[in-house]
Formats: C-alpha cells, structure tokens, sequence
C-alpha cells in the first residue's frame, strides 16, 4: 500500500505554478497498480483517492500512520467504483460483488476490508474516494440500473451526457461523501460546460475508457485566472473548491466524480459561463 499526502493550495499561489508545479500538486498518474493500494491523502476535506487492482491474490485495505486509526474506516467512509473485471470486496466478514461500472458505499466502522478479483487474467479495477465521516451508516451495493440518472448537455454544444448519480442521498445515505460517473456520448467533449465551482465542497476527477491515442484537458483555477492538465486514461485530478471544474476531450470518454465538504446539494454550484471565463 502507498499513500502519498498533498497540502491544500492557496488561489494566489497557484497563479505561479508552471506545468510541472501544477501536476505535482494536482494530478495522479498512476492510480491503477497491478497488485496495489495506491492512494492520495489531500488536505481539501481530508479527502483520499487512489485505487486498488487485486490480480491473483486478495489485497487488504490497511490503515496508515498519517491517519493515525486502528483501522482504515475508523473514522472514515469509502465509496468504491468498479471500472475492470469482476471484483468481490469483502467487508467485515460480508461479501459484495462488483460489477463493471458498479459502486459500493462502505460506511464508518468496517474494520476488516478485502478486495479480489474473480480472474486474475481480467482483474478489477477498484477507484476508491474516501472522506471523513461523524457516524456510521449502512454498506450499500448499488448498479447503474439503481442509479439516479440525469440526461444533459445537447450534440450541439458537443457535451450531451448522461450523469449516473450513484452514492449521492437520493440512493444512499452518506455522512458527506458523494460519487457519480458522468458518460459522453459520441462526438461530445465537454464534461461540464457552463463550467461551475461550489465554495461548499471540493471535488475529485477520475477520467477513463479515454482511447488509445486521445487525451483529456482538465481546466483548473478561478474562473478569471485559469489552467489546464493534459491527462490520459484512468489519471486522476484534485479539484479545489476555488476552482473551477470542467474538461474536454479529443474524443468522448467517461469519468467518475466524487465529492465531500458542507452539504449533500449536488445542485449547488456557482455556474460560469463561457464568456466569463479568462
């Protein structure tokens, strides 16, 4: 297991951060490792993202000195989406099996937490969003079919999109996490477009089944003063609650959103226009 610790980042200072600053600080290359935890403590929220690809043994979700717990989920709770083969995660004794495009909330409290793969020739591919929690709430399995989908964007505006609002309160109670997948249709870019940020929580991107050859530019910064990443398939990026979220591809692609901070509104955001932004 690997946990790497990123410090929060204040507007101003980011301004002057060239393109090696800006990944350093922002951007997760390599999140799926064969046979590993690989994990991301950022100070925004005290959020964790990483992943978890079990080939032909079990790994064990282990706890880090950083967090200072018995276990893992002593004081946390974890949502878990399956982007690979069949995946069984085992938490306290129970088994939950994990299907391509398929999520599991565990809530605070799960001591013991197993991740496998039900073929080591196809493993799972387990990303993982983790952020403190004050209770203990039910573990919940929940498939595309239970979540709460929501069609937007148009051809027009090259972002027609479907959003599948997986761990959120509508499906499922959390203390504060949140987690969906957002899928592009053919010939749409544009992930988020009017771009939008929300003071009120920070927010998380893991991009995937972007194609062999294309690439993904992650927009960053305040709507006046903006950056970008170039990223490719299954990175992950931090996003400040200061900063504005949106990207678009060299072709459609799909990516996981997760989210934690003050409320549970996945509605509540400041939207920027495009001829707002500099």
């Amino acid at each position: 297991m690997s946990l790497e610790v990123r410090y929060a980042v204040h507007p101003e200072d980011a301004k002057s951060y060239d393109t090696t600053r800006i990944r350093k600080e922002f951007l997760m290359e390599n999140v799926m490792v064969p046979g590993k935890i690989s994990l991301v403590y950022s100070f925004y929220d005290r959020y964790i993202v990483g992943g978890v690809v079990p080939v032909d043994q079990p790994i064990i979700l282990g706890t880090f000195d950083e967090l200072k717990a018995d276990y893992f989920l002593f004081r946390r709770e974890m949502g878990i989406i399956n982007v690979g083969g069949a995946a069984k995660v085992t938490a306290d004794g129970t088994v939950y099996q994990l299907g391509f495009k398929e999520a599991l909330y565990l809530g605070k409290g799960n001591k013991e937490v197993v991740f496998e793969s039900e073929d080591a020739a196809q493993p799972a591919r387990l990303y993982v969003n983790s952020a403190p929690a004050h209770k203990e709430l039910p573990n919940r399995h929940v498939t595309l079919k239970e979540a709460n989908v929501i069609q937007l964007g148009s051809q027009a505006t090259s972002n027609e999109r479907q959003i599948n609002q997986l761990l959120i309160k509508e499906v499922v109670e959390t203390c504060q996490l949140q987690m969906g997948m957002t899928e592009l249709k053919p010939g749409s870019v544009w992930n988020t477009m009017p771009a939008h940020t929300h003071n009120r929580r920070m927010e998380a991107y893991f991009y995937f089944e972007v194609p062999e050859g294309q690439a993904v530019c992650h927009f960053m910064g305040q709507p006046d003063e903006t950056r970008h990443i170039w990223m490719h398939n299954e990175q992950a990026v931090l996003s400040p609650s200061w900063s504005i979220h949106s990207a678009a591809g060299t072709s459609n692609y799909t990516f996981i959103w997760g989210m934690a901070g003050e409320n549970l509104d996945y509605a509540d955001m400041d939207i920027r226009q495009p001829n707002e932004l500099k």
